[in-house]
């Protein structure tokens, strides 16, 4: 089966800051991709390249062999994307705000109705379907954002963080619907630092630190490679350059003097 996503050498910089040096990845449909890193390691700016948001790349990205670059309206139509930061039309009601996004991606109007109020339902906030969202809280928001990234049934998922702001049953929610579509045959690209949700739900574990991947591979395998360790563990043993108690025992040093 050829992967569905295939990225090939990819570099970005931003001014003289080499922020991606080289990714090399294969993704294959009905995959579940865990993406994780430190601040600042290069896992957003992959995301925007993967969602067109970014064109000044070098190295290649393509996705179901058609090349990111040159065909990036039709591949954004195969992807849902679910950010972390809940930027909403705040004087829109989510009814408004996801029927205009299903008409971005054209879809019937009732469609667009139909699967508006089974989403909004499913993630409960049907009692504020016509309310403005410029009275949500931030878990109220993320819940449209992931029925807007799922509206048009897209072929891969890209989410960044989405279980920002939820609350317990709703990440519950948010756990069983990438394992089911992923069953599916849908493609996840799952970015979080909630490193215990992502042992959960990745088949597939990438980790990144300073723009290269230093880690790739199955849970299971990514044990038999570094010893049978929690993927915390594996994480901070990979990421941290320098002490992790060092750094907590300046900053309580700093505390009490």
């Amino acid at each position: 089966m050829p992967p569905i996503i295939s990225i090939k050498n990819l570099r970005k910089s931003y001014g003289s800051k080499e922020v991606l040096k080289g990714i090399n990845l294969d993704i294959y449909p009905g995959q579940v991709i865990g993406y994780i890193g430190p601040n600042g390691a290069g896992k957003s700016t992959t995301v925007k390249i993967l969602c067109g948001l970014l064109s000044d790349y070098t190295g290649e990205v393509m996705i179901k062999d058609m090349d990111l670059k040159t065909n990036t309206l039709k591949i954004k139509s195969l992807i849902g994307y679910v950010p972390e930061l809940a930027e909403l039309y705040d004087v829109l009601t989510p009814s408004e705000f996801l029927s205009f996004m299903g008409a971005l991606y054209n879809l019937p109007a009732e469609t667009i109705k139909d699967r508006v109020q089974k989403f909004l339902s499913a993630l409960g906030l049907k009692d504020v379907i016509d309310q403005r969202m410029d009275t949500f809280s931030k878990g109220m928001k993320q819940k449209v954002l992931i029925a807007s990234g799922l509206l048009h049934n897209p072929e891969i998922v890209i989410l960044d963080e989405p279980l920002s702001g939820l609350d317990a049953n709703s990440v519950l929610i948010v756990k069983d619907l990438i394992q089911r579509l992923a069953q599916e045959g849908k493609t996840i690209f799952y970015c979080s630092h909630m490193m215990d949700i992502v042992e959960k739900v990745s088949d597939q574990i990438v980790l990144i630190d300073q723009g290269v991947i230093v880690a790739n591979g199955s849970l299971a395998e990514l044990k038999t490679q570094l010893g049978d360790k929690s993927l915390e563990q594996m994480f901070a043993s990979l990421t941290v350059h320098g002490s992790l108690s060092g750094a907590t025992d300046e900053i309580m040093d700093a505390m009490n003097n």
